[in-house]
């Protein structure tokens, strides 16, 4: 049971250090096993310090000043992009937002539409809110 309580305070601790507002399980290999490292990250949701946006993705979360509920510290389609980026896929600009910059419309993008270059099936969101993919060439 001790070794437990070490690895959490060492997995915050890391959490707490890391820059990334966006976290992969494989971050935290080498301090326990698969199962372990994902005990305690399941814990670490559970108190409200991280949450889950995907497999293996987990993000920094706060409480929201208005409801009062768990969200994470950056929007849905910045935390999209930046986990598709440590998980070396290439995006770029969705058509909507190429039509919107090129003032050919006056619907603003949401943003949860995100161009990738090559084939993304993994699903990122929470409160059944996720963002959706585009193919692009380049």
């Amino acid at each position: 049971m001790a070794s437990y309580k070490t690895l959490e305070r060492k997995i915050a601790n890391r959490i707490a250090r890391m820059k990334s507002t966006v976290l992969l399980r494989a971050d935290f290999k080498d301090l326990g096993g698969y199962d372990q490292v994902g005990r305690v990250l399941r814990m670490l949701v559970s108190k409200g310090l991280i949450m889950n946006i995907g497999y293996g993705l987990y993000a920094k979360a706060v409480r929201s000043k208005l409801s009062g509920k768990l969200v994470p510290e950056k929007s849905l389609p910045t935390l999209a992009k930046e986990a598709l980026k440590r998980l070396n896929v290439e995006t770029g600009c969705s058509t909507l937002e190429k039509e919107y910059n090129a003032q050919e419309t006056t619907q603003i993008p949401t943003g949860r539409v995100i161009a990738v270059k090559g084939r993304v099936s993994r699903k990122i969101g929470y409160n059944g809110a996720f963002v959706s993919y585009e193919q692009i060439t380049k």
